[in-house]
């Protein structure tokens, strides 16, 4: 089954990818890595979430974000290499959660990108990863996701 045939069964719709707002680039290929900045959970060119976990937003609406998170670096990643197909692996991802100083879930909420990805690429889903807390993030997004994957050669 293909990447974008699990995609389709799966009900989950990438959407354009959101454009850059600062100083960088979404994607930077290097040897077989592709680098995915990080993502927010934005849809539309507008925050779909938005607040600290632990004072504005829940862990769950949370995991939620970092699920928008994951699904815009595959769309990232289809817009860079112009089909998913390319995808070997993920090899890391970081997730950086906005939270109050006692909030101690950043693992659970960046399991949100964790199983996308593992529902989207199957076995090549398993990666390395980290999931850091801090006190705020651009623009008020509560999570942002970063990548780096390995990929097939062009042929």
């Amino acid at each position: 089954m293909t990447i974008d045939e699990r995609l389709k069964e799966k009900g989950i719709e990438l959407v354009d990818p959101p454009v850059p707002t600062a100083s960088y680039v979404p994607c930077v290929t290097v040897g077989n890595l592709v680098y995915v900045s990080g993502q927010g959970p934005v849809r539309d060119g507008k925050n779909v979430y938005e607040g600290t976990v632990g004072k504005d937003i829940t862990p769950e609406e949370a995991q939620k974000a970092a699920r928008l998170c994951g699904c815009n670096i595959l769309a990232q990643m289809k817009k860079h290499l112009g089909s998913l197909e390319r995808i070997k692996r993920i090899v890391n991802l970081k997730g950086y959660v906005a939270c109050t100083d006692d909030f101690k879930g950043q693992a659970v909420v960046v399991n949100g990108a964790s199983d996308l990805m593992k529902e989207v690429l199957g076995d090549n889903g398993a990666h390395t990863r980290c999931a850091l807390g801090t006190n705020s993030l651009p623009t008020g997004i509560p999570v942002e996701v970063e990548a780096v994957f390995e990929i097939y050669e062009q042929r």
